[in-house]
């Protein structure tokens, strides 16, 4: 799933006449980056979720076939739902299908990434750990410098939150790692995003749902979930594009990333 849904703010005045995911980078809107680099690892059936100049994403989807990919567009025009909630509508199979996929069935495993994230991550090996791993879902982090972190136990368990302009942990602290906004989760969480809901309603942060994890109170096929770190190669590299006064460098990025490929 790619996160192609918010307002953008910080891309204006660009976002003022298109969405976010339409920003080029080298001559290539962001959501084809993010479509290449799934298919590259070997996903073909992925969700677009859109809000902001909703009708443009879906035009640029059929104008390029999905760019090879079978793209099921999750419409949240009459309501943004943030991460967590856009997740949740998915894997509720509340899609609606807009080019070439059938609905999402609610019953595999969901990889999460951000449409404004260019990295040489390397997702068939994110993907390959996750089916390895005992765990319910992978988070990829890293030791880059932040405001806010998420925070894993000895056993790169996560265990906690915290953001540290403000000194608010919530959960344990323990080993603070920048989260990247990519993340494999499983079925046995989708329980969970309900649960979360009828928290917070509709709207809400995929870090509330991992929080709910570590809450500890919740249990998942009879065991606590469990989220666990993936930490990738020393050589990894990512940016966010979200900052217009960034985008003269992420072109630069990207020039890189394309020439490393």
């Amino acid at each position: 799933m790619i996160f192609a849904a918010g307002l953008g703010t910080r891309l204006k005045p660009l976002t003022d006449t298109m969405p976010k995911a339409l920003v080029p980078m080298l001559g290539k809107p962001l959501l084809q980056w993010q479509v290449e680099k799934l298919l590259s690892a070997g996903i073909t059936d992925i969700v677009v979720n859109v809000h902001h100049f909703a009708d443009m994403i879906i035009d640029a989807v059929r104008n390029n076939n999905g760019w090879g990919a079978n793209i099921t567009i999750s419409n949240e025009r009459d309501n943004l739902l943030d991460t967590g909630g856009g997740v949740r509508k998915v894997v509720n199979a509340q899609c609606t299908m807009h080019h070439g996929a059938s609905e999402h069935s609610g019953n595999e495993p969901l990889l999460l990434c951000n449409v404004d994230i260019l990295s040489n991550l390397n997702l068939q090996d994110v993907v390959n750990a996750a089916q390895k791993d005992t765990n319910d879902g992978l988070l990829v982090v890293s030791d880059r410098q932040t405001q806010r972190y998420l925070c894993f136990d000895e056993q790169d368990q996560l265990c906690g939150w915290t953001n540290t302009a403000t000194g608010e942990i919530k959960g344990q602290d323990g080993r603070r790692l920048a989260y990247s906004g990519t993340a494999v989760l499983k079925p046995a969480l989708w329980r969970l995003l309900d649960e979360v809901a009828q928290e917070k309603g509709d709207k809400f942060s995929i870090i509330d749902l991992y929080l709910k994890v570590v809450s500890g109170r919740e249990k998942v096929v009879g065991n606590k979930a469990i989220l666990k770190a993936y930490i990738p190669h020393s050589e990894y590299k990512m940016m966010d594009v979200g900052k217009i006064d960034k985008i003269a460098e992420a072109e630069q990025f990207a020039a890189r990333l394309a020439n490393e490929a």
